[in-house]
């Protein structure tokens, strides 16, 4: 076999702990200092995504007075901020659990942006940034419990726990592409030591493959949704001519959409592979039919795939193109085989590899990118995670599988040749 993947023994890799023998951390006074340098930068990334969404909060709301706006303004941001965040608000008709992905999106930008500047590339700067970031959530979502938080003890245990897990996951990650990616070249220095010991190569191997296919597919749907919106154009255009908003309306709607648009493209996949997703309980968007009902009045609803996009050849044509990414996830592992070395098993590792990370990943990203909107028929947004997860998984998984077992065979038909 190769070297595990991510190994680049001609390199000088900038990994935890592993920077340079200075940065090494050896007593409690260092340790804190590191810790406390990743905190200091994660509060950095915090006021900047905050300030980018209180800002347009206060576009917004400035037809009130200016006490009434920015008081207004700062509770709204907070709500939208926990929002991206996975922390569900009520806005009076119903809970609204819909995650903006955009929001998030952004909060990973500028952590990952003031990490890679401010805090030192340690192991103890991570944890320090991950943990402030992750009290820093939980203090919101208690400050605006009263607010946005619904009814009950076990509702605002809930919303502090939701505020917990999205401070982990958002500020962690934020913070771990800060940490990680050197600053001279774009490309994630993954650290060994104990995952090395516990994974086998070849499962690493296929788990980086899986992300290949991941990002193909989230490619495949970015395309995909930029035609939706310019196939419909003409509908949204209606919309925001019924709504007449004014600039200042405008500039808002705008912004809000595109903190919807990554909800929109991740639904793409979910349509490429087949299952689908919903916009309301009773609808149904899907290669093999549609079925849609009344819509709220947002422009970015207009992209939606109408009855003409349904048919034998999106029904066939999306999951093979879902496919295909697995093909490519195959080539990608292939040639970072040996092929006079490799085993019928380590090909099998490698594909439960492609497969794992393909169908939990995509499961994780489509619960995301759903939820509630609010009460009633908008109480079901998105796609079904897990069905679209299996049918993801499966899929990548034929496609990796028919590349690897074809070049398998036909590498060893050339070795009897010769």
């Amino acid at each position: 076999m190769s070297a595990p993947p991510g190994t680049r023994p001609t390199r000088t890799a900038r990994t935890v702990d592993g920077d340079a023998p200075a940065r090494r951390v050896g007593r409690g006074g260092e340790r804190f200092a590191t810790a406390t340098s990743g905190a200091w930068a994660t509060v950095q990334g915090v006021v900047l995504s905050g300030a980018v969404v209180v800002l347009l909060a206060v576009v917004g709301v400035l037809g009130g007075s200016p006490d009434s706006a920015w008081t207004g303004a700062v509770g709204v941001a907070t709500g939208l901020w926990l929002l991206g965040h996975g922390v569900p608000i009520d806005a009076g008709a119903g809970v609204i659990t819909l995650v903006p992905l955009g929001i998030g999106a952004l909060a990973v930008f500028t952590t990952y942006v003031s990490v890679r500047r401010s805090a030192l590339p340690t192991l103890a700067a991570w944890v320090g940034a991950t943990t402030t970031y992750a009290v820093v959530t939980v203090a919101l979502a208690a400050a605006t419990a009263g607010v946005a938080g619904g009814d009950g003890l076990a509702s605002a245990g809930t919303r502090l726990a939701l505020a917990a897990l999205g401070g982990v996951v958002v500020g962690g990650a934020g913070a771990a592409l800060g940490i990680l990616v050197p600053p001279d070249r774009p490309e994630v220095v993954v650290p060994g030591g104990l995952l090395d010991r516990a994974v086998p190569d070849v499962v690493r191997l296929g788990l980086q493959a899986g992300t290949v296919a991941l990002v193909a597919l989230s490619g495949l749907g970015a395309a995909l949704t930029i035609v939706w919106v310019v196939a419909g154009r003409a509908t949204s255009e209606d919309v925001v001519t019924g709504l007449d908003p004014g600039w200042i309306g405008g500039i808002v709607f705008a912004v809000a959409q595109l903190a919807l648009l990554p909800n929109l493209v991740l639904w793409a996949t979910s349509w490429l592979a087949g299952p689908g997703f919903a916009v309301g309980q009773g609808t149904s968007f899907a290669p093999g039919g549609t079925e849609a009902g009344p819509l709220p009045a947002v422009p970015l609803l207009g992209a939606l795939p109408g009855p003409d996009w349904a048919g034998l050849t999106a029904a066939v044509g999306g999951p093979l193109a879902v496919v295909a990414c697995g093909a490519l996830a195959g080539w990608f592992a292939w040639r970072r085989l040996d092929p006079e070395r490799v085993q019928r098993a380590d090909l099998a590792q490698v594909l439960a590899g492609v497969v794992l990370l393909a169908g939990v990943a995509t499961a994780v990203l489509q619960r995301w990118a759903g939820g509630a909107a609010g009460a009633g028929r908008l109480a079901q947004v998105g796609a079904d995670p897990l069905l679209t997860g299996a049918v993801v998984a499966v899929e990548v998984g034929v496609g990796a599988a028919v590349v690897l077992a074809w070049a398998y065979l036909d590498v060893g038909a050339r070795l009897r040749r010769e």
